[in-house]
Protein backbone atom coordinates (compact mmCIF):
# COMPACT_ATOMS: atom_id res chain seq x y z
CA UNK A 1 0.00 0.00 0.00
CA UNK A 2 2.81 2.64 0.77
CA UNK A 3 4.62 1.70 -2.75
CA UNK A 4 1.54 2.83 -4.58
CA UNK A 5 0.59 5.89 -2.56
CA UNK A 6 3.94 7.04 -2.99
CA UNK A 7 4.12 6.02 -6.57
CA UNK A 8 0.86 7.87 -6.67
CA UNK A 9 1.98 11.24 -5.13
CA UNK A 10 5.24 10.81 -7.21
CA UNK A 11 3.75 10.79 -10.15
CA UNK A 12 1.51 13.87 -8.95
CA UNK A 13 4.06 15.75 -8.21
CA UNK A 14 6.50 15.12 -10.88
CA UNK A 15 3.57 15.77 -13.81
CA UNK A 16 3.19 19.33 -12.00
CA UNK A 17 6.75 20.36 -11.82
CA UNK A 18 7.43 19.13 -15.63
CA UNK A 19 4.54 21.27 -16.77
CA UNK A 20 5.33 23.89 -15.12
CA UNK A 21 9.28 23.42 -15.90
CA UNK A 22 8.08 23.44 -19.51
CA UNK A 23 5.98 26.73 -18.94
CA UNK A 24 9.32 28.80 -17.88
CA UNK A 25 11.94 26.81 -20.28
CA UNK A 26 9.08 27.69 -23.62
CA UNK A 27 9.36 23.87 -24.14
CA UNK A 28 6.60 22.04 -25.03
CA UNK A 29 5.24 19.52 -22.43
CA UNK A 30 5.22 16.91 -25.24
CA UNK A 31 8.95 17.39 -25.49
CA UNK A 32 9.02 17.36 -21.61
CA UNK A 33 7.39 13.85 -21.53
CA UNK A 34 9.55 12.64 -23.81
CA UNK A 35 12.72 13.43 -22.25
CA UNK A 36 12.84 14.47 -18.40
CA UNK A 37 9.48 12.68 -17.38
CA UNK A 38 10.42 9.87 -19.70
CA UNK A 39 13.81 9.63 -18.02
CA UNK A 40 12.63 9.96 -14.48
CA UNK A 41 10.19 7.53 -15.09
CA UNK A 42 12.59 4.92 -16.88
CA UNK A 43 14.68 5.20 -13.48
CA UNK A 44 13.28 2.27 -11.58
CA UNK A 45 13.88 -0.11 -15.06
CA UNK A 46 17.77 1.42 -14.86
CA UNK A 47 18.41 0.28 -10.89
CA UNK A 48 16.51 -3.08 -11.41
CA UNK A 49 18.85 -3.77 -14.81
CA UNK A 50 21.83 -2.78 -13.16
CA UNK A 51 21.18 -4.43 -10.13
CA UNK A 52 20.73 -7.34 -11.78
CA UNK A 53 23.58 -7.36 -14.49
CA UNK A 54 25.56 -6.58 -11.21
CA UNK A 55 24.46 -10.11 -9.78
CA UNK A 56 25.24 -11.87 -12.70
CA UNK A 57 21.49 -11.75 -14.38
CA UNK A 58 21.11 -11.32 -18.04
CA UNK A 59 17.34 -12.09 -17.87
CA UNK A 60 16.10 -10.41 -15.38
CA UNK A 61 18.54 -6.77 -16.99
CA UNK A 62 16.65 -7.59 -20.64
CA UNK A 63 13.29 -9.21 -19.54
CA UNK A 64 12.50 -6.19 -16.91
CA UNK A 65 13.41 -3.58 -19.76
CA UNK A 66 10.77 -6.36 -22.59
CA UNK A 67 8.66 -6.48 -19.94
CA UNK A 68 8.09 -2.79 -18.97
CA UNK A 69 8.18 -1.94 -22.81
CA UNK A 70 4.93 -4.56 -23.17
CA UNK A 71 3.32 -2.89 -20.07
CA UNK A 72 4.01 0.68 -21.26
CA UNK A 73 1.90 0.28 -24.50
CA UNK A 74 -0.76 -2.65 -23.05
CA UNK A 75 -1.34 -1.86 -19.54
CA UNK A 76 -0.37 1.87 -19.08
CA UNK A 77 -1.86 3.26 -22.34
CA UNK A 78 -4.97 0.89 -21.89
CA UNK A 79 -5.53 2.04 -18.35
CA UNK A 80 -4.89 5.16 -19.29
CA UNK A 81 -7.46 5.71 -22.69
CA UNK A 82 -9.76 3.62 -20.54
CA UNK A 83 -10.19 6.41 -18.33
CA UNK A 84 -9.95 9.32 -20.66
CA UNK A 85 -9.79 9.18 -23.91
CA UNK A 86 -6.13 9.95 -25.13
CA UNK A 87 -5.30 12.10 -27.99
CA UNK A 88 -2.22 11.61 -30.59
CA UNK A 89 0.01 14.89 -31.15
CA UNK A 90 1.19 15.15 -34.40
CA UNK A 91 4.55 14.85 -33.51
CA UNK A 92 4.25 11.48 -32.37
CA UNK A 93 2.60 10.19 -35.67
CA UNK A 94 5.27 11.98 -37.06
CA UNK A 95 8.19 11.32 -35.75
CA UNK A 96 8.56 10.17 -31.70
CA UNK A 97 6.54 6.61 -32.87
CA UNK A 98 8.85 5.90 -36.08
CA UNK A 99 11.83 6.50 -33.68
CA UNK A 100 9.82 4.26 -31.17
CA UNK A 101 9.61 1.47 -33.80
CA UNK A 102 13.34 1.80 -35.39
CA UNK A 103 14.46 1.50 -31.40
CA UNK A 104 12.78 -1.44 -30.68
CA UNK A 105 13.64 -2.91 -34.09
CA UNK A 106 17.27 -1.96 -33.97
CA UNK A 107 17.05 -4.10 -30.51
CA UNK A 108 15.87 -7.23 -32.15
CA UNK A 109 18.58 -6.96 -34.96
CA UNK A 110 21.34 -6.67 -32.30
CA UNK A 111 19.65 -9.46 -29.98
CA UNK A 112 19.12 -11.37 -33.00
CA UNK A 113 22.30 -11.46 -34.84
CA UNK A 114 24.87 -10.93 -31.66
CA UNK A 115 23.24 -12.56 -28.84
CA UNK A 116 23.32 -10.46 -26.31
CA UNK A 117 24.43 -5.86 -25.97
CA UNK A 118 28.29 -5.63 -26.33
CA UNK A 119 29.81 -2.44 -24.71
CA UNK A 120 30.00 -1.07 -28.58
CA UNK A 121 26.12 -1.20 -28.80
CA UNK A 122 25.57 0.02 -25.16
CA UNK A 123 27.61 3.14 -26.46
CA UNK A 124 25.94 3.07 -29.95
CA UNK A 125 22.51 3.06 -28.11
CA UNK A 126 23.39 5.74 -25.88
CA UNK A 127 24.70 7.97 -28.65
CA UNK A 128 21.37 7.52 -30.80
CA UNK A 129 19.06 8.33 -27.40
CA UNK A 130 21.54 11.64 -27.41
CA UNK A 131 20.92 12.67 -31.07
CA UNK A 132 17.19 11.94 -30.44
CA UNK A 133 16.96 14.35 -27.47
CA UNK A 134 18.78 16.79 -28.93
CA UNK A 135 17.04 16.60 -32.06
CA UNK A 136 13.09 17.11 -29.68
CA UNK A 137 14.78 20.16 -27.89
CA UNK A 138 16.03 22.27 -31.31
CA UNK A 139 13.09 21.10 -32.85
CA UNK A 140 10.87 22.56 -30.18
CA UNK A 141 12.80 25.46 -29.96
CA UNK A 142 12.46 26.36 -33.55
CA UNK A 143 9.12 26.13 -33.63
CA UNK A 144 6.81 28.75 -33.37
CA UNK A 145 3.95 27.63 -31.62
CA UNK A 146 6.74 26.99 -28.67
CA UNK A 147 4.49 25.37 -25.61
CA UNK A 148 1.02 23.34 -26.14
CA UNK A 149 0.36 24.43 -23.20
CA UNK A 150 -2.36 27.07 -22.27
CA UNK A 151 -0.23 29.42 -20.23
CA UNK A 152 -3.47 31.18 -18.30
CA UNK A 153 -4.88 27.68 -17.86
CA UNK A 154 -1.88 26.47 -15.91
CA UNK A 155 -2.02 29.48 -13.88
CA UNK A 156 -5.70 29.47 -13.08
CA UNK A 157 -4.95 25.64 -12.30
CA UNK A 158 -1.92 26.78 -10.12
CA UNK A 159 0.30 24.48 -11.72
CA UNK A 160 2.35 27.23 -12.72
CA UNK A 161 6.14 26.95 -10.25
CA UNK A 162 9.22 29.34 -9.81
CA UNK A 163 11.97 27.36 -11.92
CA UNK A 164 14.20 26.50 -8.86
CA UNK A 165 10.63 24.63 -7.33
CA UNK A 166 9.39 23.28 -10.83
CA UNK A 167 13.20 21.19 -10.26
CA UNK A 168 12.98 20.59 -6.95
CA UNK A 169 9.30 19.44 -7.94
CA UNK A 170 10.66 16.76 -10.49
CA UNK A 171 13.60 16.15 -8.50
CA UNK A 172 11.35 15.29 -5.18
CA UNK A 173 9.01 13.17 -7.81
CA UNK A 174 11.72 10.95 -8.77
CA UNK A 175 13.01 10.09 -5.41
CA UNK A 176 9.10 9.07 -4.51
CA UNK A 177 9.13 6.92 -7.72
CA UNK A 178 12.03 5.20 -7.15
CA UNK A 179 11.01 4.69 -3.38
CA UNK A 180 7.80 3.89 -4.40
CA UNK A 181 8.76 1.12 -7.18
CA UNK A 182 11.55 -0.78 -4.69
CA UNK A 183 8.45 -1.27 -2.37
CA UNK A 184 6.70 -3.10 -4.57
CA UNK A 185 9.30 -4.74 -6.53
CA UNK A 186 10.49 -5.98 -3.10
CA UNK A 187 7.22 -7.02 -2.24
CA UNK A 188 6.11 -8.92 -5.85
CA UNK A 189 9.66 -10.35 -6.02
CA UNK A 190 9.20 -12.37 -2.22
CA UNK A 191 5.90 -13.18 -3.61
CA UNK A 192 7.60 -15.25 -6.85
CA UNK A 193 10.08 -16.33 -5.09
CA UNK A 194 8.51 -18.40 -2.71
CA UNK A 195 6.63 -19.88 -5.43
CA UNK A 196 9.45 -20.99 -7.26
CA UNK A 197 9.17 -19.01 -10.89
CA UNK A 198 12.01 -18.63 -13.10
CA UNK A 199 14.07 -15.18 -13.03
CA UNK A 200 12.99 -14.52 -16.11
CA UNK A 201 9.33 -14.32 -15.82
CA UNK A 202 9.59 -12.56 -12.65
CA UNK A 203 11.32 -10.07 -14.72
CA UNK A 204 9.04 -9.78 -17.58
CA UNK A 205 5.94 -9.78 -15.31
CA UNK A 206 6.47 -8.86 -11.55
CA UNK A 207 9.45 -6.37 -12.17
CA UNK A 208 8.09 -5.13 -15.35
CA UNK A 209 4.85 -4.27 -13.71
CA UNK A 210 6.47 -2.52 -10.75
CA UNK A 211 8.59 -0.40 -12.68
CA UNK A 212 6.31 0.57 -15.14
CA UNK A 213 3.81 1.63 -12.22
CA UNK A 214 5.57 4.80 -12.27
CA UNK A 215 4.72 5.48 -16.05
CA UNK A 216 1.56 4.35 -15.13
CA UNK A 217 0.90 6.86 -12.41
CA UNK A 218 2.03 9.70 -14.56
CA UNK A 219 0.29 9.19 -17.64
CA UNK A 220 -3.25 8.89 -15.75
CA UNK A 221 -2.68 11.65 -13.63
CA UNK A 222 -1.50 13.94 -16.76
CA UNK A 223 -4.84 12.69 -18.65
CA UNK A 224 -6.76 13.12 -15.62
CA UNK A 225 -5.10 17.26 -15.99
CA UNK A 226 -5.86 17.23 -19.97
CA UNK A 227 -1.82 16.92 -20.45
CA UNK A 228 -2.42 14.81 -23.31
CA UNK A 229 0.61 15.27 -24.57
CA UNK A 230 2.72 14.50 -21.35
CA UNK A 231 0.84 11.39 -20.92
CA UNK A 232 1.49 9.74 -24.06
CA UNK A 233 4.75 11.73 -24.52
CA UNK A 234 5.69 9.75 -21.14
CA UNK A 235 4.88 6.72 -22.32
CA UNK A 236 6.61 6.49 -25.84
CA UNK A 237 9.75 8.46 -24.23
CA UNK A 238 9.67 5.65 -21.79
CA UNK A 239 10.04 2.72 -24.55
CA UNK A 240 12.86 4.44 -26.49
CA UNK A 241 14.73 5.21 -22.89
CA UNK A 242 14.35 1.83 -21.82
CA UNK A 243 16.03 0.34 -24.70
CA UNK A 244 18.75 3.02 -25.33
CA UNK A 245 19.60 4.43 -22.19
CA UNK A 246 18.55 1.32 -19.61
CA UNK A 247 20.14 -1.57 -21.65
CA UNK A 248 22.75 1.22 -23.52
CA UNK A 249 24.25 2.12 -19.73
CA UNK A 250 23.56 -1.82 -17.96
CA UNK A 251 26.03 -2.98 -21.19
CA UNK A 252 28.62 -0.03 -20.58
CA UNK A 253 29.16 -1.73 -17.37
CA UNK A 254 28.66 -5.24 -18.32
CA UNK A 255 28.05 -7.33 -21.47
CA UNK A 256 24.25 -8.50 -21.56
CA UNK A 257 23.72 -12.02 -22.94
CA UNK A 258 20.53 -13.73 -23.58
CA UNK A 259 20.43 -16.49 -21.00
CA UNK A 260 16.65 -17.71 -21.70
CA UNK A 261 16.13 -18.02 -25.94
CA UNK A 262 12.62 -17.39 -24.40
CA UNK A 263 13.50 -13.78 -24.34
CA UNK A 264 13.79 -13.13 -27.82
CA UNK A 265 11.64 -15.89 -29.41
CA UNK A 266 8.43 -15.06 -27.11
CA UNK A 267 9.27 -11.83 -24.92
CA UNK A 268 10.95 -9.58 -27.50
CA UNK A 269 8.30 -10.84 -30.24
CA UNK A 270 5.56 -10.14 -27.94
CA UNK A 271 7.17 -6.72 -27.78
CA UNK A 272 7.70 -5.58 -31.57
CA UNK A 273 4.11 -7.22 -32.45
CA UNK A 274 2.15 -4.47 -29.78
CA UNK A 275 4.76 -1.77 -30.92
CA UNK A 276 3.09 -2.82 -34.33
CA UNK A 277 -0.38 -2.76 -33.11
CA UNK A 278 -0.30 0.76 -31.32
CA UNK A 279 1.50 1.91 -35.02
CA UNK A 280 -2.09 0.78 -36.13
CA UNK A 281 -3.72 2.24 -33.74
CA UNK A 282 -2.05 5.68 -34.38
CA UNK A 283 -2.19 5.44 -38.16
CA UNK A 284 -4.79 2.85 -38.84
CA UNK A 285 -8.18 4.30 -38.22
CA UNK A 286 -7.08 8.12 -38.76
CA UNK A 287 -8.64 9.74 -35.79
CA UNK A 288 -5.66 10.88 -33.55
CA UNK A 289 -6.80 8.88 -30.38
CA UNK A 290 -6.58 5.79 -28.65
CA UNK A 291 -10.54 5.33 -27.56
CA UNK A 292 -11.65 3.81 -24.39
CA UNK A 293 -12.36 0.71 -26.42
CA UNK A 294 -9.01 0.29 -27.53
CA UNK A 295 -7.73 1.22 -24.31
CA UNK A 296 -9.75 -2.20 -22.64
CA UNK A 297 -8.57 -3.88 -25.76
CA UNK A 298 -4.53 -3.40 -25.07
CA UNK A 299 -5.86 -3.89 -21.36
CA UNK A 300 -6.84 -7.84 -22.41
CA UNK A 301 -3.63 -7.93 -24.16
CA UNK A 302 -1.57 -7.19 -21.56
CA UNK A 303 -3.21 -9.50 -18.94
CA UNK A 304 -3.32 -12.34 -21.36
CA UNK A 305 0.32 -12.20 -21.87
CA UNK A 306 1.01 -11.95 -18.01
CA UNK A 307 -1.29 -15.10 -18.26
CA UNK A 308 0.80 -17.22 -20.76
CA UNK A 309 3.72 -16.48 -18.62
CA UNK A 310 1.98 -17.56 -15.51
CA UNK A 311 1.08 -20.80 -17.63
CA UNK A 312 4.43 -21.34 -18.83
CA UNK A 313 5.94 -21.21 -15.16
CA UNK A 314 3.33 -23.99 -14.02
CA UNK A 315 4.31 -26.12 -16.72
Amino acid sequence: MLGFLLLFFGGEILVRGAVSLSLKLRISTLVIGMTVVSFATSAPELFVSLQAIFNNSSNIALGNTIGSNIANITLVLGVTAMICKVQIPKKISSFNYPFLLFSSLLLGFVLYFFNGITLFFGLLFIALLLLFTCFLILDSLKSDNKSSVNENEILDNGTSLGLTKSIFFLFFGVVMLKYGADLLVDSCQLIAKDLGISDRIIAVTVFSFGTSVPELATSVIAALKKENNLAIGNLVGSNIFNVFAVLGITACFKEINIDDAAILSFDYLFMISITLFLGLLIYGFSKKEISKKEGFILLIIYLSYICINIFNAAV
